[in-house]
């Protein structure tokens, strides 16, 4: 598989003379006789792109005040021409940007200024309604229609979000508020949504205050999530940072997250609708992932996971003051599985739990669902975990003739909190196996003694996705 196709072969060549004069001008400095100033910039990317422009020449006005949606949007349109003459970039620079939600385009970079930031409209009106996600069958908070997020993407091809860690604001505090007193109608926006598209990054941003979800590429396939600083206060409402839904080939690495809900969740589709939209997530990547994130999980699988959930790796996960490690969330209704999962290397300061399987989770999207769609949850692998001040070990809970089978967990070392639970591992409708594991696990958990550690197997392979390719980019603009 060749990710990141690069537009046809016979185009190629002409394309990369241009990017090498771009890289060219950017080297050297031009400027000519009537004063035209080029602005050169480089940033990391998978595509790089022949065309660029500034917000600002189509009216872009950052002074924090001025609404400037119409800006951002006539700008994607005429720069969506270039898609087949060597992508497009657009570059917003240094100023605070107030726009409501705009739609993207293929072959396409959207790059903020180390300076830049966008701030997400608090006014409904600037959120055009979009439809409900089939595999869900209504809004998250609400029945019905949802307002589309701030950037806002559908069946595209070869997108860039990036920047010099420059900020997306979502000024979420009056959606939360408006959210607690049952004032909205709708489902509130997220910061980034892509639907249905191949070949997304999303990459050295700062995001803040998103009213809801940060991150949710939906019903999309190779997708690389990496670098970014998520930040939102740790009681605000569902304030997810990353959010794979229904995609293949995910990358999600080197991110830091402070979350009101969990730092990343994969999901897959809510009940009834997500059984009959039947598009599993599948071969995930989450590594060097850091989370705090009091009330939630610093990886959760589901609860919304009817489409099937498999092939999940993480590593390198680091958690501070979280209420959770890897929790898998599911319930009778949702049908569907989680299978195949594989974590190694944690370090967790501070936890409720370290291990966390939920079976009656409940929260359906309506009276509807089947109840005898039963998930299926098993091989799921921990190894080489050392958590410390933590609550409780475990809480496993499978469901009633339905166990949660193949666990296994191996070279955990969890330390104790002075208020711990005196029931350090409270196991129901479970079976696995663990080694050298402290404190000593639950029965249905068999110990296999001293020595079994590989048990635990981490695959060795690499995903497709593993093998992308970064490069460096320069673009120009005429100021």
């Amino acid at each position: 598989m060749e990710l990141w196709t690069s537009a046809r072969r016979s185009k190629v060549i002409g394309v990369r003379a241009v990017l090498v004069y771009l890289v060219l001008l950017c080297t050297i400095g031009v400027e000519s006789r009537k004063s035209l100033k080029w602005d050169c910039f480089e940033h990391a990317a998978v595509s790089c792109r022949a065309h660029s422009a500034s917000v600002s020449d189509f009216g872009g006005v950052g002074d924090g005040t001025t609404v400037n949606t119409k800006a951002f949007q006539a700008a994607i349109d005429h720069l969506s021409q270039f898609s087949s003459k060597g992508g497009s970039i657009l570059y917003v620079p240094p100023g605070r940007w107030l726009t409501g939600s705009f739609n993207l385009t293929s072959y396409f970079t959207l790059y903020l200024d180390k300076d830049a930031v966008l701030l997400g409209s608090q006014d409904e009106n600037e959120y055009p309604l979009i439809e409900p996600l089939p595999s869900y069958g209504r809004g998250r908070d609400a029945d019905g229609a949802r307002f589309g997020s701030l950037i806002f993407g559908n069946n595209l091809t070869d997108v860039v979000i990036t920047g010099a860690n420059g900020t997306i604001d979502g000024q979420g505090e009056l959606w939360w508020t408006k959210f607690r007193a049952g004032e909205l109608n709708y489902t509130r926006p997220y910061l980034i949504e892509i639907m249905f598209s191949t070949n997304i990054q999303i990459s050295n941003l700062t995001l803040i205050d998103s009213p809801s979800w940060n991150v949710h590429p939906v019903y999309c396939s190779n997708v690389v999530v990496q670098g970014l600083t998520i930040l939102a206060p740790v009681r605000s409402p569902n304030t997810d940072g990353i959010n794979p839904d229904s995609c293949t080939n995910t990358r999600i690495q080197d991110c830091y997250i402070v979350s009101g809900d969990d730092c990343v969740a994969v999901k897959s589709g809510w009940d009834e609708y997500g059984i009959a939209f039947g598009m599993p997530t599948k071969q995930v990547v989450i590594r060097r992932l850091t989370c705090i994130s009091p009330t939630s999980a610093v990886i959760a699988l589901g609860s919304e996971m009817s489409g099937g959930i498999e092939d999940v790796r993480a590593e390198d996960i680091t958690a501070i003051d979280s209420e959770s490690g890897v929790r898998i969330k599911t319930a009778v209704g949702r049908g569907g599985y989680v299978k195949d999962i594989y974590v190694r290397g944690m370090t967790l300061k501070t936890m409720k739990w370290v291990f966390w399987m939920t079976g009656n989770y409940g929260s359906h999207p309506d009276n509807n669902y089947d109840p005898n769609a039963i998930p299926v949850i098993q091989n799921i692998n921990y190894r080489d975990v050392v958590a410390e001040n933590v609550t409780m070990a475990a809480r496993l809970e499978g469901i009633a003739g339905d166990p949660f089978t193949g666990i296994c967990i191996s070279n955990v070392t969890i330390g104790l909190a002075r208020n711990r639970k005196k029931l350090q591992w409270n196991c129901s409708d479970v079976a696995g196996i663990t080694s050298e594991v402290t404190p000593k696990p639950c029965d249905l958990l068999s110990d296999q003694g001293p020595g079994k550690i590989g048990a635990c197997n981490y695959p060795e392979d690499n995903l497709p996705i593993e093998n992308m390719e970064v490069h460096t980019c320069s673009s120009m603009l005429v100021t």
